[in-house]
């Protein structure tokens, strides 16, 4: 068993130091990934939250979206936020033309689905597998689960409000994904949640 796992952070686009700085609170060793050779010394990644489409273009430009699929069927835990949520989707709402995700998580995201920038906004989620009050989610931007498949646990659902029930956390085997942004927040419950399903599987494999 790794003790002290090596996560990665994909550093294309997006909040890789806020997750670098969680993941590092939480017992992890944090490194960017921008290119397939720091991919392969990982043992997990964080696709952080930023712009998805963006983030698809460059993966593409880099070379690094078939070493991620062929990471992610292989076994690798993935952690996707926000954007990295869509990511991990193997169905999209609302995408531009074209958009292509990494996939691996049996589930449909509608992305920009909770409105604007300016329509951002916090709440409590309640977080299965996560002690503790509930998390005080920020969301910018944020997409929804819109469906998922029998294999996929939901973590956890909007509560109160006109999106109140709407699917906001997942997790299927080793990956996991969240529409909001807890590396913007003190609390690293979610960032603990994921080194140590890094660490099972690293004990597993």
């Amino acid at each position: 068993m790794t003790a002290v796992p090596t996560i990665g952070v994909l550093a294309l686009q997006g909040d890789v130091r806020e997750h670098a700085r969680a993941l590092e609170a939480a017992g992890a060793r944090a490194l960017d990934v921008r290119r397939p050779e720091e991919l392969e010394r990982v043992d997990g990644l964080v696709l952080p939250g930023g712009e998805s489409t963006a983030m698809w273009r460059l993966a593409r430009a880099f070379d690094l979206l078939e070493p991620l699929r062929k990471r992610i069927e292989a076994g690798m835990p993935a952690y996707g936020s926000c954007a990295g949520m869509i990511m991990l989707a193997d169905r999209i709402r609302d995408g531009v033309a074209g958009q292509e995700t990494v996939g691996g998580i049996d589930m449909t995201v509608r992305r920009n689905a909770f409105g604007r920038q300016v329509d951002s906004f916090e709440a409590d989620v309640p977080l299965t597998g996560m002690d503790g009050a509930p998390f005080h989610a920020v969301f910018i931007r944020a997409p929804w689960v819109e469906s998922v498949g029998d294999a996929v646990e939901v973590l956890g659902r909007a509560e109160g409000g006109p999106n109140a029930g709407r699917i906001v956390a997942v997790r299927q085997g080793r990956l996991m994904a969240t529409a909001f942004h807890p590396e913007l927040t003190g609390d690293f419950r979610v960032h603990h949640y994921f080194a140590d399903l890094v660490r099972r599987a690293t004990e597993e494999d």
